[in-house]
């Protein structure tokens, strides 16, 4: 009898050592999907921070986004936000006759956007896409929106300078330019926006290097 038992106790350990293996596996399985698909959620969140400047998406308030409308409200053309998060200045500016168009690193923003865009009516007014700013060149647009941080500023200021046309307006919000001279300032704290007409600090550009350029050649070459 005691035979018997034990030879049935190692049956029945011979068919449950598979199942526990099946088991283990699902469960390998489910944690590994479960690991890939925080990844893919979270990385597009995290990737802005392992950059060298990082571009935060903190929504615009409404006041914000009325200084911006009212900075431009004698403007036309086309108009681009860089990291335009969740569209909504994108889309406040097509409600006013602008077309469009805004960059984002992050696409989960831009496919939500879209989705606004489409919602509130101006998808045909509106594109959107994910793309590194400093890969992009912002040349054809003649009004330009930017929610910056100090990092980036002066970067972006030299690189503004030199793709923008000089019928170009850019409004900065939040944070300023390093050396231009703003044309006009609207609102007040977090809400502050800076208005910069692209004649006026190309001007300024182009007079330092002539006064530079004056000053090199009264230097005597020794």
């Amino acid at each position: 009898m005691c035979g018997s038992g034990q030879s049935g106790e190692a049956r029945d350990g011979a068919r449950g050592s598979p199942v526990r293996k099946r088991l283990g596996l699902i469960a390998a399985c489910a944690l590994g999907g479960s690991v890939c698909a925080l990844y893919a959620v979270a990385a597009p969140f995290l990737a802005p921070a392992l950059r060298k400047v990082c571009l935060p998406f903190v929504p615009a308030t409404s006041a914000q986004v009325r200084n911006v409308l009212a900075a431009l409200r004698a403007r036309s053309g086309t108009l681009v936000d860089i990291g335009s998060g969740d569209g909504r200045i994108v889309i406040a500016a097509a409600k006013q006759g602008f077309h469009s168009v805004g960059y984002e690193l992050n696409p989960w923003l831009v496919w939500y956007s879209r989705y606004r865009a489409w919602r509130e009516g101006v998808h045909l007014h509106t594109s959107f896409h994910i793309s590194d700013l400093w890969k992009v060149s912002f040349a054809q647009y003649s009004n330009v929106v930017i929610f910056g941080v100090p990092q980036m500023m002066e970067q972006l200021e030299a690189k503004l300078q030199s793709e923008l046309q000089p019928t170009a307006k850019v409004v900065a919000c939040r944070f300023p330019f390093p050396t231009w001279t703003p044309d006009h300032v609207a609102g007040e704290g977090l809400d502050t926006v800076w208005v910069y007409d692209a004649k006026t600090f190309k001007s300024q550009v182009t007079t330092a290097k002539l006064l530079k350029n004056s000053e090199d050649r009264r230097t005597p070459h020794q």
